[in-house]
């Protein structure tokens, strides 16, 4: 993050350049008074460190890190991109070096973690309701409150910086209300915002969506979902908090395909969790071979870990995580459902390898079908092959065909509110609704398809009830062929640790604020012989 608030000084235009330039007054009439583009007065409050700078002197292009941010703001907003996918690539066209990236990263996705909360301040700085405002505006106006009250920003170049982006993006007349919006904003610390907002409100659920930036329906549902996997309700906190900080960046080899020598040697740091993961030090990962040839790669070690339980299970019936017998061997094939975009296809396509097995990866959708390839090129062809097609049909077409499937369902994606910014504001009740059907169909496929004698793993980045525990005893109530295998106790035998404190009466659930990965959900069913 940067501390001077100017990004590129490493580009040559100086490590100051803007803090000298001040708050922009676009908006000051003669006598003093602070107007905006109609010449009305008003945004009158206590003002810190604004220099009087003439118009000729103010900020008037837009500095590319601040750029990228509001690039990627804008097509999260209207192209309903997704964050993580536009940010690299437009890093990539600016031409950011380290500094500067990962100052428009922290800027894109903190603007976008904090919507929620910046809404609520700003909606007590504009004369006018928030969605009357051009949406381009109201993007600017979010990316100059992240810097003045979460970031290490001084004032004056937040304010200057933000104008100038907005005389250079939006036009001139926009500035000047964006100039006098944040000059109210910059008048209190973010703490002091919430204590206003929050000074007439009782309910919890109220206070901690404005607090920590999620909608309410999301807090009630995070809440209901702890006590569900059998932890307290007055964690909740903790959790929305650390949806809100910003992840590490995990990696890994994929075993007896790719090294993290490359990666320790570039600062990363050794993975505490899970065997053959590592922890990123940041920057432009693709400058690193392993990662560009795909033998290591970018996953969360949550997503490491269900994959790995899935291929430790003893098809005898006890949890090994020692990769020998019972636990993966020759000739067993094994089933990925729904492998787009192809990250956990490809830890097992190489766990597979080692072990003598055969994996099926399946996409429904053929772009997505296209990435699951990409991911599994660097692992030797004979070990995998990848279908096209409705994974609801597996189970049909390919009775009792597999040893070991994962179907990682599609889902809400509540469990990775960190790593995915926007989602809090995109997903609706609606979808849990929606999506419940589809996940009942995909996990009975998946049961069809596995052999008597066989596991199938159930995954969601999800904790929420309606997405786990009720899909699954949905569907195990119909059969009597099924049981449950001790999940917690599998995902221990693949842990570092050795002792998640993730199960819950069979199924784990993995948390952020606890594990720090993504709320990963497992449940483990076998299939008697």
């Amino acid at each position: 993050m940067s501390e001077s608030g100017t990004s590129g000084s490493s580009r040559g235009r100086g490590p100051q350049r803007g803090a000298g330039q001040g708050g922009g007054q676009g908006g000051r009439g003669r006598d003093g008074s602070i107007r905006n583009a109609q010449g009305r007065e008003r945004n009158r409050g206590p003002q810190r460190g604004f220099t009087e700078n003439a118009p000729s002197q103010r900020t008037r292009r837009a500095d590319p890190a601040r750029l990228v941010a509001f690039e990627v703001l804008r097509a999260v907003a209207s192209e309903d991109a997704y964050a993580n996918l536009v940010l690299p690539a437009r890093i990539r066209h600016h031409g950011l070096d380290k500094r500067d990236a990962g100052f428009a990263t922290e800027l894109s996705y903190g603007a976008l973690r904090g919507q929620g909360t910046y809404d609520a301040i700003l909606a007590r700085c504009v004369d006018r309701p928030l969605d009357e405002l051009d949406p381009a505006i109201l993007d600017a106006l979010r990316i100059g409150v992240h810097q003045l009250l979460a970031m290490r920003v001084p004032a004056h170049a937040a304010l200057d910086q933000t104008v100038g982006l907005a005389r250079a993006v939006i036009g001139a007349g926009p500035s000047a209300l964006i100039n006098a919006v944040l000059r109210k904003v910059s008048a209190h610390t973010l703490e002091e915002w919430l204590e206003l907002l929050l000074s007439t409100e009782t309910d919890a659920t109220t206070i901690a969506s404005i607090r920590y930036a999620h909608p309410e329906w999301i807090v009630r549902a995070l809440r209901q979902s702890l006590v569900a996997h059998g932890r307290s309700a007055a964690e909740i906190d903790a959790l929305l908090e650390a949806d809100n900080a910003a992840p590490v960046v995990n990696l890994v080899a994929l075993p007896g395909v790719g090294s993290l020598d490359e990666a320790l040697e570039g600062g990363a740091t050794p993975g505490e969790l899970v065997e053959g993961s590592a922890l990123s030090s940041g920057g432009d990962l693709g400058r690193l071979a392993s990662v560009r040839d795909g033998s290591t790669r970018v996953q969360d070690v949550g997503s490491q870990l269900v994959a790995r339980a899935m291929a430790a299970v003893d098809l005898g019936g006890n949890p090994s995580g020692d990769g020998g017998a019972g636990s993966g061997g020759a000739e067993e094939r094994w089933l990925d459902l729904c492998a787009g975009p192809g990250g956990k296809a490809a830890l097992l396509g190489a766990l597979a390898r080692q072990r003598g097995a055969h994996l099926l990866a399946n996409e429904f959708a053929p772009h997505r079908a296209k990435l699951v390839r990409q991911a599994l090129s660097a692992v030797p062809r004979e070990a995998w092959e990848v279908r096209t097609g409705d994974g609801r049909e597996i189970g049909a077409e390919q009775p009792e065909s597999f040893d070991r499937v994962l179907v990682d369902v599609p889902c809400t994606g509540l469990g990775a509110l960190r790593r995915r910014p926007e989602s809090r504001w995109r997903r609706t009740p609606k979808d849990l609704v929606d999506l419940g059907p589809l996940q009942r169909q995909l996990l009975k496929s998946a049961i069809d398809a596995v052999k008597p004698g066989g596991v199938v793993a159930y995954v969601t980045c999800s904790p929420h009830p309606a997405e786990t525990t009720a899909v699954v005893s949905d569907v195990l109530r119909k059969r009597e062929d099924l049981e449950l295998l001790d999940a917690g106790a599998v995902l221990d035998s693949v842990s570092l640790t050795g002792h998640l404190e993730a199960g819950n009466e069979l199924t784990a659930q993995l948390w952020p604020h606890v594990h720090h990965t993504d709320a990963m959900f497992l449940a483990l069913i076998h299939k008697k012989a």
